[in-house]
């Protein structure tokens, strides 16, 4: 373990500062300083011998966490990122992205600060890349099994990455004409630059996984031509269909979907021409939605410029600390403030749209009143109407499930009460044979913890498939996803 003295002696809980508000304002890039090292070894040390450690209760990925906070402390850095990698193919994304379940299940998080454990995890991986320690792992033998990946973010990418070092010849398929799905284009640049995705995947194409873009599986290749040329296929497209908003006014101009304006915004990012660009600049722009995506679309109006911005949130404020609803070593509901919440804009809970109002065809305004809860039930405050004017809205109220399209209907594949694409206790999709599920597809909208997961489980249960046996690792299964 750590110091063992090292959660008395540093009671306090530290992290990299961010950058100035108006200064990172002016720039895309990501909003944290750089964290020295005896810092984060001094964090580190917090990490107590507390004999069960529920932050493996908390990560669904199995993170050995303990053991790489004793490592980062003792400056054995080489074998801290080894054991990192034993369970999470892709740190520097969930170190920048995950919201740290673990953290909230960390057992001095009881009554002190929990520990750092995201920031010891993305400094560990971030160092294995300066420090050339991240190389590409090539499998043993080659088991002439081909296998299609229809998807690449987080789940499609860490089930091709395991299948390929279990030996078989994966082909990674992903509509877009860029590798990355969400990670890519729905991920602003300001939460993780994209070079973070880039040099993973010289890593994996150096692995030998095949990577095509601008292919869509069911059109550009027919079910036919997939069950023909592949042993296995893991189905890893995501939840994309956003939660819509039918309240009247619906169809005028200027209410978009949050994932219509964010690819958009990383695509300027990267360099693309984007004709008739959804922005923010000079405008009075209105997000409904408070969580993450919510605050993705905040942070990116407000660097594109937008005149004023509020963000709706039809839930009551949470409060300052943990809700007793949500006991330890259960992940909190509590007041949080993003760094995009901390650049501008207003945010507003209790609040539901009723209509939408414009002129010409386009948005100038919505209708709205405060709502409170009775019995488990939404209820109008009444007297609290109010009209805000607008001339942006963004729908940021999540995900309800996989698209519907050619490749799910030919395939004949099952839907679950909520959408998503029903599969067994193995992660095969129900009635097809060699078809298997991985991330939001099956799961319904989640963190990416549990994309990489159930990418890393999928690509176990593919591997048994294929070889009648596998030394994969498999963190998590279906049954205990519904149970969570």
């Amino acid at each position: 373990m750590a110091d063992p003295r090292g959660f008395l002696k540093h009671t306090e809980r530290e992290l990299p500062d961010r950058r100035p508000v108006d200064l990172r304002l002016l720039d895309w890039k990501e909003v944290y300083t750089d964290f020295g090292k005896d810092e984060l070894k001094t964090q580190a040390s917090r990490c107590m011998d507390c004999g069960i450690p529920f932050c493996h209760n908390g990560c669904p990925l199995g993170n050995l966490i303990p053991e790489w906070n004793d490592l980062v402390y003792k400056n054995q850095w080489d074998a801290g990122i080894e054991r990192l990698h034993a369970t999470n193919n892709f740190p520097e994304f969930t170190g920048r992205l995950c919201p740290a379940p673990c953290e909230a299940s960390c057992v001095l998080g009881i009554n002190q600060p929990a520990v750092t454990i995201k920031q010891v995890e993305v400094e560990l991986i971030d160092n294995a890349w300066d420090s050339g320690l991240v190389t590409p792992v090539l499998p043993t033998e080659r088991t002439g099994k081909n296998v299609a990946v229809v998807g690449s973010g987080p789940a499609g990418l860490a089930a091709a990455q395991q299948l390929t070092r279990a030996g078989h010849t994966v082909y990674v398929y992903e509509r877009a004409d860029r590798i990355g799905g969400l990670l890519r284009y729905g991920i602003p640049e300001f939460k993780m630059e994209k070079r973070h995705i880039d040099r993973r995947l010289e890593q994996m194409k150096a692995e030998g996984t095949v990577f095509r873009t601008g292919v869509n599986v069911g059109v550009d290749i027919t079910i036919e031509q997939l069950r023909t040329d592949y042993d296995a296929v893991v189905l890893a497209m995501g939840s994309t269909i956003g939660r819509d908003l039918p309240i009247p006014g619906r169809d005028l101009d200027g209410i978009h979907q949050a994932m219509e304006f964010l690819p958009q915004a990383n695509r300027i990012q990267l360099g693309d021409t984007v004709e008739s660009q959804i922005t923010a600049k000079g405008k009075k722009v209105v997000i409904i939605g408070g969580g993450d995506t919510g605050a993705d679309c905040l942070g990116t109006s407000l660097r594109q410029g937008a005149e004023i911005v509020h963000q709706f949130e039809i839930m009551p404020r949470p409060p300052q600390e943990r809700a007793e609803s949500t006991p330890w070593p259960t992940y909190p509901l509590m007041y949080r403030v993003s760094s995009a919440h901390e650049e501008g804009g207003e945010r507003v809970f209790s609040v539901n749209t009723e209509q939408f109002v414009g002129e010409n065809g386009k948005v100038t305004a919505l209708q709205a009143h405060e709502v409170k809860m009775v019995d488990g039930r939404f209820q109008k405050v009444e007297g609290s109407d109010f009209e805000l004017e607008c001339d942006l809205v963004l729908l940021a109220m999540g995900f309800v499930g996989p698209e519907r399209n050619d490749l799910l209907d030919k395939l004949g594949v099952e839907y679950d009460q909520r959408g998503n694409i029903k599969r067994d206790d193995e992660f095969r999709a129900i009635g097809q044979e060699g078809v298997f599920v991985a991330g939001d597809a099956g799961r319904g909208q989640s963190l990416i913890v549990w994309a990489i997961a159930e990418g890393r489980s999928a690509a176990a249960a593919a591997d048994a498939f294929l070889a009648g046996q596998t030394d994969l690792p498999s963190p998590i299964y279906p049954t205990q996803v519904a149970q969570r």
